[in-house]
């Protein structure tokens, strides 16, 4: 049976609350709904529930499962475009391009993503300073609204509301299918390097020096280590690149099988993990398969299984290029002395390229991403002290990673929600939205 519950597990959905329907092509049609009707009757799109909070969670509604929307509609290889239905994962994509030279032009740390997903998150990955979101490569897509309206959505076409739907978060209606460009690249392997860094002014150089000849930037981070080596971490850059080896493609072997206890992930365990992969030999100059550049955890199946039954819970925020420096400090020292451990910690400098979303989160500066496991209020108020330094720099808290965040703090964060309300539908909601819908104006000023 099927697990609808969030890649990160918190909150947990009772599961007797959530009906499920499951979306088949050209068969799926929502109940006729009068207008003056108090029906209140939600829908929310679930493809494959790696969005870490609640944005992909619609409890006491219904979720429009897409996991049959999954077929290939018009290939073309020499222009390099693709139309799929929203079902179809980026690893299907991938077995299906890279042995004809196209890649992804954008794609996050993971393969197990839906198209539709990617949309309605507008995903970044490691070339964000290079190529900006996936949302700025979709061409069009077939939008099925609750009253029954296929709309063809392009920038030139419904635009409004294409512009809404990227970053849209699954609230504007149900993407049926979508058609996108794709990247050229001379080979499957990437040329990759991997530089050690011992503080956060070190980063910063080998980042700004990255950003010109790399297509992919990215670095991990020990988060608890202090002082002079505060932010310490290995820097890694690579280029797609001539492939001497055979293309072949691997499905995972390692897997967590059950829940780890809960102690397993802690101040103690992560600090020696960290002190161990920050000084392990490292091949500076190597090609690797593209796999295990973008996707490493993709190699454990089932590895949120490591945080406990409890689940975890991921931070990521990104503030202004002008505040990296404070800002980053800041955080890194909070995570430092609270004691409790990130153990997946990576940093990033996005680039100055606009996202076409209304409510896209990137945008020009430095983004931290951190896994907290879930230890009940006092990560809570770790989190909510995170969003006070964000707050403080101007920045913002990405909507797919959060299960926490404050109606006040999403105001903040995305002040273009007023205008991208007129544009959810009527019979769509999310227990994300429902959380995080802002308070009319006067009540937020009087906070």
């Amino acid at each position: 049976m099927k697990n609808y519950q969030s890649w990160g597990r918190f909150p947990k959905i009772d599961s007797n609350k959530q009906d499920v329907y499951h979306v088949y092509p050209d068969s799926f049609s929502f109940p006729e709904f009068d207008e003056a009707s108090s029906d209140n009757t939600s829908f929310l799109p679930y493809a494959q529930g790696r969005s870490y909070g609640d944005v992909c969670q619609n409890e006491e509604g219904i979720l429009l499962d897409t996991q049959h929307l999954d077929h290939f509609i018009q290939y073309d290889k020499e222009k390099g475009t693709l139309r799929c239905e929203a079902g179809v994962t980026f690893e299907n994509i991938l077995q299906l391009i890279v042995p004809h030279g196209w890649f992804l032009p954008v794609t996050p740390g993971t393969k197990y993503i839906s198209v539709g997903g990617a949309i309605a998150n507008d995903v970044h990955g490691k070339n964000h300073h290079k190529a900006g979101t996936f949302g700025r490569y979709v061409l069009q897509f077939e939008l099925l609204r609750s009253n029954g309206d296929r709309l063809l959505c392009s920038p030139t076409e419904n635009s409004d509301l294409f512009n809404a739907t990227i970053g849209g978060l699954g609230l504007t209606g149900l993407i049926n299918w979508a058609e996108f460009s794709l990247k050229k690249i001379p080979g499957h392997q990437i040329e990759q390097e991997t530089i050690r860094f011992n503080n956060l002014k070190e980063f910063y150089q080998l980042s700004d020096q990255s950003d010109k000849d790399w297509e992919y930037t990215v670095a991990w981070i020990d988060c608890l280590a202090k002082g002079d080596e505060l932010g310490r971490g290995l820097f890694m850059r690579g280029n797609h690149c001539n492939s001497a080896k055979k293309l072949k493609f691997k499905t995972s072997k390692l897997s967590v099988p059950f829940d780890a206890p809960g102690f397993l992930l802690n101040k103690y365990t992560v600090s020696a993990f960290n002190k161990l992969y920050f000084k392990r030999p490292v091949k500076q100059f190597q090609k690797v398969d593209y796999n295990p550049f973008f996707y490493p955890l993709d190699a454990i199946s089932h590895w949120n299984r490591l945080y406990g039954k409890k689940g975890f819970m991921q931070y990521q925020c990104v503030v202004p290029t002008e505040h990296r420096e404070i800002a980053m400090q800041e955080m890194l020292m909070l995570i430092s002395e609270n004691g409790q451990a990130s153990f997946l910690s990576v940093l990033k400098e996005f680039g100055n390229i606009t996202s076409p979303g209304l409510l896209s989160f990137p945008r020009p500066g430095i983004t931290l991403a951190l896994d907290f496991p879930n230890r009940g209020q006092k990560t809570l108020d770790l989190l909510n002290s995170l969003d006070v330094i964000t707050l403080k720099y101007n920045g913002a808290v990405y909507p797919a990673k959060d299960a926490r965040m404050s109606p006040e703090s999403f105001a903040h964060y995305y002040p273009n929600w007023k205008d991208f309300e007129p544009f959810i539908d009527p019979h769509f909601s999310s227990d994300f939205q429902r959380r995080v819908k802002p308070a009319p104006e006067s009540k937020i000023q009087k906070k």
